[in-house]
C-alpha cells in the first residue's frame, strides 16, 4: 500500500518539475525527497520521472499517476473535513420520525431555522406513530422522534416534553352540544366516540379513557382511525365525537366544531404532550445540535 505522504511528495515534485524547489515547498532536504520518489517508483515498478542534469519530466506513468493522485488526495481531504464536521455536529445525516405535526407551525419554523444554520445536514423524515417511533429509536433506525408520551416504559430513551396542548372536544356542527361555548366532560356520557387504536398509540389512547373516567364517562367507541385528520373526517360525517389536541383547530375541516372541555381532572391529564425523544445510549453531536435548535425555536 502506498503511503499518502509519498503521494503528496510526488505531486509537489510533479508540479514543480524541480527537486530543489519541491523540497523547499515540502520543508525537507532534497536527498530524502529523492529517496522517497525512488521508493514510490520501486513500489509501482516503473519510472515516474525522466531526470537529467538540466530538467525533470514526467513519464507517461507519472502523468497517469498525477491525475489519480490529485483525485485521491482531494477525496481524502474532503473526507477528513467532512468527518470533522460530523464530529462537530455540523454535517452528516439524521433520520427524524414524527407523528403528524401539520397543526404545529412553530415546529416547521424551527425546522427551517435548523436547515438555514446547518445546510450540510441531510434529514430523512419518517411518519410514524408513537409506538412505532419507540421501536425505531431503540433499534437505531431513527435518531430523533417527535411523539406523544409512550404508554410503555422505554429505559434507553430520553423523552423531553416541548409542547403542551389542551384536549378539546371535536363534534359535528349540528350536534346538540355545538351551541355551547364549552362542554362539560360528563355531558358526553352515552355519546359515540371515534378514537385512535390503542395499538397505534397506547399512551394517548389510555389518557383519553382515564380522563373520561374522572367524569364517570365510558366512551362507546364507534370507529377507530390511524390519523387524527381521519378522526375529524369521521366526526364531520356524524360517526361520533372525538377528544383531540386543541392545536388541530388550526386544521379547518368543514362540518366540525371544536369546544374547550370542562372537567375536574388533574391539569396534566387534560393536556397532551409533544415530546422529543432520542436514544440516550447512542452518542451523536449532530442529533444533539438538532434537538437543541428545535427546542430553542419552538
Amino acid at each position: 500500500m502506498i503511503e499518502t505522504r509519498l503521494l503528496r511528495q510526488f505531486v509537489v515534485v510533479a508540479e514543480e518539475l524541480h527537486f530543489s524547489r519541491a523540497a523547499e515547498r515540502l520543508h525537507m532536504a532534497q536527498p530524502p525527497l529523492s529517496q522517497a520518489i525512488k521508493r514510490l517508483e520501486e513500489h509501482i515498478g516503473y519510472p515516474l520521472f525522466i531526470r537529467d542534469k538540466r530538467s525533470v519530466e514526467l513519464t507517461s506513468a507519472g502523468l497517469a499517476l498525477l491525475d489519480k493522485a490529485h483525485e485521491l488526495l482531494n477525496t481524502l481531504d474532503e473526507s477528513v473535513a467532512y468527518t470533522r464536521r460530523v464530529a462537530q455536529g455540523i454535517a452528516g445525516h439524521l433520520v427524524v420520525a414524527m407523528i403528524n405535526l401539520n397543526h404545529h407551525p412553530e415546529f416547521w419554523r424551527a425546522l427551517g431555522v435548523f436547515r438555514e444554520q446547518m445546510p450540510a445536514v441531510e434529514i430523512r423524515f419518517v411518519e410514524a406513530t408513537t409506538s412505532e417511533q419507540v421501536a425505531l429509536l431503540e433499534s437505531g433506525e431513527a435518531d430523533v422522534g417527535f411523539m406523544r408520551t409512550p404508554g410503555t416504559t422505554a429505559p434507553s430513551l430520553t423523552i423531553e416534553r416541548v409542547l403542551l396542548d389542551p384536549i378539546h372536544l371535536a363534534l359535528p356542527c349540528n350536534h346538540r352540544l355545538a351551541a355551547a361555548s364549552a362542554v362539560k366532560l360528563e355531558a358526553l356520557a352515552g355519546e359515540s366516540f371515534v378514537m385512535s387504536s390503542r395499538a397505534l398509540g397506547q399512551g394517548f389512547h389510555d389518557q383519553i379513557l382515564t380522563l373520561c373516567k374522572t367524569a364517570g364517562v365510558t366512551p362507546r367507541i364507534a370507529q377507530h382511525a390511524r390519523q387524527i385528520q381521519t378522526l375529524l373526517g369521521l366526526v364531520a360525517a356524524g360517526y361520533g365525537v372525538a377528544l383531540v389536541p386543541a392545536s388541530f383547530e388550526s386544521v379547518a375541516m368543514q362540518g366540525v366544531s371544536f369546544r374547550p372541555l370542562l372537567h375536574e381532572a388533574p391539569p396534566e391529564l387534560g393536556c397532551v404532550a409533544l415530546n422529543i425523544a432520542s436514544n440516550c445510549t447512542v452518542r451523536s453531536p449532530l442529533r444533539d445540535a438538532f434537538i437543541d435548535t428545535i427546542k430553542r425555536y419552538l
